[in-house]
Formats: structure tokens, C-alpha cells, sequence
């Protein structure tokens, strides 16, 4: 559903999601870097367990809650992606004390 363009020269960084290699580029939020992967990346919510996306991609609507490097409920579309990085889609609440 999302692609790159061919003009799009950014370096590219290689994160983690669920264990497999991603390519994404500097100054993506791990948001944009998810849905350019083509991984499913819904999330599953606390109560009822419906698929979520990323939606608002601006900090407002809490649909793209992921773990990022061991820390739950991080709002995806906020945070730039980093080399390295490790996420976790969030499926359900997140356990205390993690």
C-alpha cells in the first residue's frame, strides 16, 4: 500500500520488527517506517483485541502503540527511527512493570 519513490535518496537504516531486518531511512518515524515495510504491523487493542494501524501519524490518536528497545506503549509515530532498533508490535495491553 505504501512505497517508496525512486527519488526518495535518504540513507538508509536497518531496524528490527518482530526479530526480521526492516530498511527503513533517516528521518522516518517508526510509524512511516512500518507501513513502508509491507510487514503486518496491526496492533491489537487492550479491550477487544482490534486490529489497529497507524492513523493520525501526528500524536494524537494512540493507534500506533509499539514497543520500542524493551519499552511499551510508545506512540511509533513520534519517535525517529534509529540503526539497531528493535520493535515490537504491541498486541493487547502491556504487562506493569515492563
Amino acid at each position: 500500500m505504501f512505497k517508496r519513490t525512486e527519488q526518495d535518496t535518504r540513507r538508509s537504516v536497518r531496524i528490527f520488527v518482530e526479530g526480521t531486518a526492516v530498511e527503513a531511512r533517516e528521518g522516518d518515524t517508526v510509524s512511516a517506517a512500518l507501513l513502508a515495510s509491507g510487514l503486518d504491523v496491526a496492533r491489537a487493542t487492550a479491550v477487544s483485541g482490534a486490529p489497529r494501524l497507524p492513523y493520525c501519524m501526528m500524536g494524537v490518536c494512540f493507534d500506533c502503540l509499539v514497543t520500542i528497545d524493551g519499552v511499551g506503549n510508545r506512540q511509533g509515530c513520534l519517535v525517529p527511527v534509529a540503526e539497531g532498533m528493535q520493535i515490537e508490535i504491541q498486541k493487547g495491553k502491556r504487562e506493569i512493570g515492563r
